[in-house]
């Protein structure tokens, strides 16, 4: 079935408006087209839409069905012309990138700052993902690029070094871990934890290892971002982990940085590209060339 967009345009503002005669002026039309066009509508759906009412016009079951639907498609129609505007202004690329919470807070924004000032007319779409989730996104060519903290032996795909970092454990000055110079994560469960909000690739990372263990993170508060955990545990409100480099020098005043024992804490993190991609992609390209330059590695 064929839907005339000018018609759901006109059905939606009678709808919002409950007023045949005000939807009609809010898309410009006369009254009697709009009429025509709402009785066209109703016929090719098979079902009244609209109520009649001295007052103005109420939703019928399948007004309010086709309300929702109309808004959907009004709403991804603007969202279509947002994203194609850019072209027209001189876009002349995009690259989709899929990389972990530590690479996208620590370390991307001044790599992608370095490309930006050479191809100032590419948009990136970048996106956080779990490692597992990005390496199967990069192989099935939904991203073009991603950052993952472990390396694979995916036969399609290459990882290149680009960062070497750590997570560690954050815990209040004259606490239980007072003086400790390594504790393992086994000894933070069931302790108040300080997390980065459900879906954060971190948060869904440290619960899926708790739980291997056969226990739990006691999870007090969740936050959007690793300087916000530093703060809570600072203030007492109990443990958290985050990545060495999100560490700022004041906070080794306020806070214990303590050493997580298990090999997973160390984080080697790689650039993962397709090995042999259909498509030559020189944006991509040089994107990965800024990631991966001599210097970036440490």
């Amino acid at each position: 079935m064929m839907y005339d967009l000018i018609d759901l345009k006109v059905f939606l503002a009678v709808a919002e408006e409950s007023n045949l005669s005000r939807g009609a002026e809010r898309c410009n039309l006369a009254p009697s087209s709009v009429s025509l066009r709402i009785k066209g509508l109703e016929a090719s759906l098979g079902t009244p839409l609209l109520l009649r009412q001295a007052r103005g016009v109420g939703l019928t079951p399948a007004g309010h069905v086709l309300v929702e639907h109309a808004r959907r498609c009004m709403a991804q129609l603007e969202q279509m012309t947002t994203d194609l505007q850019p072209f027209a202004n001189g876009l002349i690329g995009h690259v989709t990138f899929f990389a972990n919470n530590n690479a996208i807070s620590s370390y991307l924004p001044d790599d992608l700052a370095r490309f930006f000032s050479r191809h100032p007319n590419v948009r990136i779409t970048l996106e956080e993902r779990l490692s597992h989730d990005i390496i199967s996104a990069v192989s099935s060519g939904r991203a073009d690029i991603g950052v993952v903290a472990l390396e694979s032996d995916h036969p399609d795909l290459e990882f290149l070094p680009y960062r070497q970092d750590q997570l560690v454990l954050l815990a209040p000055l004259n606490g239980r871990f007072a003086n400790q110079q390594s504790v393992s994560f086994a000894e933070c469960l069931g302790l108040p934890f300080i997390s980065l909000q459900s879906g954060a690739a971190l948060h869904t990372f440290l619960m899926n290892h708790a739980s291997a263990l056969g226990g739990r993170l006691d999870v007090r508060v969740q936050v959007s971002g690793f300087r916000a955990i530093a703060r809570l545990v600072s203030s007492g409100a109990g443990i958290g982990i985050a990545p060495r480099s999100a560490l700022e020098p004041a906070d080794l005043d306020r806070l214990q940085v303590i050493d997580l024992v298990e090999g997973w804490a160390k984080r080697d993190l790689r650039v993962c590209v397709q090995r042999n991609p259909r498509e030559k992609n020189a944006l991509r390209d040089n994107l990965i060339e800024i990631l991966c330059q001599p210097g970036n590695t440490r």
